[in-house]
């Protein structure tokens, strides 16, 4: 398990193709705008001019794409996956799906004799880089122990949770509870600065308190220093929030 394609580089596929590279994987790359990955070939990148030249001779692929659509076409689509990834690669979709178009990939996958694994990740593209994420994995157990030295490359932890579909619906109640946790964290902002405290006092006085969160430490110092630069496209979010 040491040649990997990624399909969709970008600014997580990006993170992810950094941490496997560092890992000292063997990485190729494809993604629909090839200029997004310019300034990873200098760290070893290799750029893929279509899904075969990324499956080709691969261990395993990664899709990570912003849309079900796309994972369809990708994966089960013309040229698409099933068709071009030779018979010992392993299918690793971690964008956020629907448990139900999962398991429908997983299914055409083994209809291949492909290896399929559900397994998206929790946190930003910043978190992932420096390795600060987790991975939820479901599929064949023995497929996932197969492909844990490529998770532990990316993520300070991996939780295995069952049959295909599980680690997607995991996501989806994560993503629910990101969602709320920072809504809520800006609304508790305001109220304090509303009243003349400073939005820096309290996100310290959260992160000390019953009220600690992730999105506190991750969020806070964001929206207590008014860097309200986007963290995501607001259609993936919500995307994920139609799926829930």
């Amino acid at each position: 398990m040491k040649r990997i394609g990624i399909i969709g580089v970008g600014l997580l596929g990006s993170a992810v193709a950094t941490r496997l590279l560092k890992g000292k994987f063997e990485v190729k790359g494809y993604d629909a705008r090839p200029d997004q990955m310019k300034g990873l070939q200098a760290e070893g990148l290799m750029v893929a001019r279509n899904i075969a030249e990324v499956s080709a001779d691969a261990d395993a692929v990664f899709t990570i794409l912003p849309s079900l659509d796309s994972v369809e076409t990708t994966i089960l689509g013309t040229g698409g996956l099933i068709e071009m990834a030779p018979s010992n690669c392993t299918l690793i979709q971690m964008s956020t799906i629907s448990p139900d178009l999962t398991r429908r990939l997983a299914t055409a996958a083994a209809a291949k004799g492909l290896g399929f694994l559900d397994a998206p990740m929790s946190g930003t593209s910043a978190m992932v880089e420096r390795g600060d994420c987790t991975i939820f994995v479901a599929g064949e157990l023995a497929g996932a122990d197969a492909c844990q030295p490529i998770f532990d490359a990316i993520a300070r932890r991996t939780h295995y949770v069952g049959d295909v579909g599980m680690a997607s619906l995991a996501k989806l109640a994560t993503n629910l509870l990101v969602g709320l946790n920072t809504a809520a964290l800006a609304e508790a902002l305001v109220l304090g600065a509303k009243g003349g405290l400073a939005p820096a006092v309290l996100v310290d006085i959260f992160k000390d308190s019953a009220a600690a969160s992730k999105m506190v430490d991750v969020r806070g110092p964001l929206m207590a220093s008014h860097y309200f630069d986007a963290q995501m496209k607001i259609d993936l979010f919500l995307k994920d929030f139609k799926l829930m």
